[in-house]
């Protein structure tokens, strides 16, 4: 039988991304299951953590949503204790966000299980940190590098 697209290897690299993506998320789903919570959250908590003060416009070109599909999932992690916004040190208009010690508290429990298990995979490949995420960043486009940057 001929192949739509690509290799039988490259076939077989796909699905391997898709069981990792299912099990690496695993663990991340069923504690966010607990508050009610779902992926949405788990994104939101990650960049707020990962840069501190960061906008609800920057945090919209991140996740690459709109405005209305935040403004849910930002409000339940506000009123939840989770986050908190504050108007900015150089300009009031702004609107950053912070996690709270309960919200990072939260994005360190979820964090927990996907470090446990990204050690383990580099562990038993032989891979690297670096080699790992040369490849993972050279499966993304310029947009998300410069994201990327941006969040060092």
């Amino acid at each position: 039988m001929a192949r739509a697209n690509g290799s039988a290897d490259t076939e077989t690299l796909i699905e391997l991304l898709f069981f990792a993506y299912r099990d690496f998320i695993a663990d991340a789903d069923a504690i966010l299951a607990e508050l009610d919570f779902g992926r949405a959250h788990h994104r939101v908590l990650h960049f707020i953590d990962r840069k501190p003060g960061l906008t609800v416009a920057e945090l919209l070109a991140f996740l690459g949503i709109t405005k209305q599909s935040l403004s849910r999932v930002l409000k339940q992690l506000i009123d939840g204790g989770f986050v908190r916004q504050a108007a900015g040190v150089g300009d009031r208009r702004r609107r950053e966000l912070h996690l709270t010690a309960k919200g990072a508290a939260l994005i360190a429990r979820l964090r927990e299980p996907q470090s446990r298990r990204i050690d383990a995979a580099l562990n038993e490949s032989g891979q690297t940190h670096e080699a790992m995420a040369r490849f993972l960043r050279a499966m993304t486009d310029q947009q998300a590098r410069a994201q990327i940057e941006a969040l060092k």
